[in-house]
């Protein structure tokens, strides 16, 4: 197993598109770190380089401290898993997985010796002498990372390898490649554009936008302390709602307005966000996650102050919680997600409600806001306040 280091890596196509911009990211012997995304961002641009599939147009990419820039593909020890799966379809699933070993030319009896191994580890035992046309999606997908880890490579790379995948397998799916990833050990790089992928799969999450790195770190950490509004955006789903706000000081503590509606916060906040108060009197961008608004009969903190009002335009029961959609007048902040649908109804916002409450679209509600959970960025920077 192996480290892979990319210092300050580059892209630019030889038509001047900059794909890449000095890129910096260390990858721990061992560690399973995604790269996540909008379409277009870069990850598995960043992804082929390390695999040597793109040139890389400047800076260093070391596997196992030796630079590899100009190292062929086949000779860097490391295993790419596709989306396509990239089977052979006139072969058994025993020859698929042992192909690479064939290959390389190792004795028939250690070659045997890790296909088994492989194919135990994957649970695919019972289909060493089928055809992948006769294996459903998620075998073929297991068959595909045999076919890696029989090699027992440096790093595994995987590029959106669950996305031909339907929704119930892909859930089995991602639990066990984290597994996998675990007993095996082996140094793992995990290309994906589902934020939610990312998050229950990765010891490191890396957020990409148009070809800078914007953040780098665990899975919570990303959650709790985004470092940017795309990030905190980005990050979550529901998506955190996102609006222009100014904080004032009043006889009551310190009031934040959005729209027409003022709460106040909670003093603990200007404990964690020391930075906060520089900021009083001044307009900044808002973030509220949907599970830092409830419904107040049900919220564990629905103290006097931090209510907001508005109408429910619609409700999402799914079983667990209620997905509850409603208009503030205050104006929405855009997060910078190519992808994210244009909502152009300014002040939309979702919260997450306990299944138990009683509402319907059109009535008027009261929402609680835990106001010590809300994040505050700089409206001309976007970076986080602290």
């Amino acid at each position: 197993m192996a480290e892979v280091v990319l210092d300050k890596v580059n892209k630019v196509y030889p038509n001047g598109f900059h794909a890449i911009h000095d890129l910096d990211l260390e990858v721990a012997d061992k560690e399973f770190l995604v790269l996540v995304g909008p379409s277009g961002c870069g990850k598995s641009t960043a992804l082929r380089m390390v695999a040597g599939l793109e040139e890389i147009s400047g800076g260093d990419l070391s596997i196992g401290e030796r630079v590899v820039n100009e190292v062929e593909p086949k000779d860097r020890d490391i295993a790419m898993v596709f989306q396509n799966y990239a089977l052979y379809p006139h072969m058994t699933v025993y020859d698929n997985i042992g192909f690479a070993l064939k290959l390389a030319r190792i004795p028939k009896g250690e070659m045997d010796t890790r296909i088994r191994e492989a194919a135990r580890i994957l649970e695919l035992d019972e289909h060493l002498d089928s055809k992948p046309g006769q294996l459903s999606g998620g075998q073929r997908q297991r068959v595909a990372m045999g076919r890696a880890i029989v090699r027992q490579p440096a790093a595994v790379l995987m590029d959106e390898p669950l996305s031909n995948l339907d929704a119930k397998l892909r859930v089995q799916m991602r639990a066990e490649i984290a597994r996998l990833q675990k007993e095996l050990g082996v140094t793992t790089i995990y290309v994906t554009h589902d934020q939610v992928e990312a998050m229950t799969m990765g010891d490191r999450v890396a957020v990409l936008k148009d070809g800078y790195l914007q953040q780098v770190d665990s899975p919570q950490d990303l959650y709790d302390k985004p470092m940017n509004v795309f990030v905190a955006a980005f990050i979550g789903s529901p998506s955190m709602n996102l609006y222009e706000g100014t904080m004032a000081e009043s006889a009551d503590g310190t009031n934040l307005t959005l729209g027409s509606q003022t709460i106040t916060l909670h003093p603990d906040l200007f404990t964690k966000r020391p930075g906060l108060r520089e900021y009083i009197g001044k307009s900044v961008v808002v973030g509220i996650r949907p599970e830092d608004m409830e419904d107040p009969a049900h919220a564990d903190h629905s103290g006097e102050g931090n209510h907001l009002t508005s109408t429910v335009t619609l409700v999402e029961s799914l079983g667990a919680e209620l997905m509850v959609h409603f208009q503030l007048d205050a104006r929405a902040v855009d997060s910078g997600d190519p992808d994210a649908v244009d909502d152009s109804l300014s002040g939309h916002a979702v919260a997450r409600f306990d299944p138990r409450s009683r509402i319907r679209i059109g009535e008027e509600i009261e929402i609680a806001v835990e106001t010590e959970h809300v994040h505050f960025f700089d409206q001309e920077t976007r970076l986080s306040i602290w």
